[in-house]
């Protein structure tokens, strides 16, 4: 799989993800077959913005809760901020309750890789 596709398909997994929910990096590269790679999924998350149709990259995190990709967008408070909107609490870059936001891909879709 080439680099571009690869993230095309990372992009198109973030797009599913619900408002007020997150998932990890880690997740996604599991249900996109390539467990251990989350740090490509990071890489494709990093460019997210460039992307049309937009792709809600605030929704992804790292495995703990994290927001390890907030200087990635306009402001180091915006991915909090929009995550905010959503209902979603964030406190010193961590998203409380993480568990209760937390979607799975490989559970939730069922969609052709």
């Amino acid at each position: 799989m080439d680099r571009a596709s690869f993230f095309e398909q990372v992009y198109q997994v973030v797009r599913l993800i619900p408002e007020g929910k997150v998932t990890s990096y880690g997740a996604i590269a599991a249900y996109l077959g390539i467990k251990g790679s989350s740090r490509m999924v990071g890489y494709a998350m990093n460019g997210a913005s460039l992307i049309l149709p937009q792709i809600p990259a605030h929704r992804v995190v790292n495995r703990n809760g994290l927001l390890t990709g907030k200087f990635h967008f306009e402001s180091p408070t915006k991915m909090e901020e929009l995550l905010a909107a959503e209902g979603v609490i964030v406190k010193n870059d961590k998203i409380q309750n993480f568990k209760d936001h937390y979607w799975e891909p490989s559970l939730e879709l069922d969609l052709e890789k």
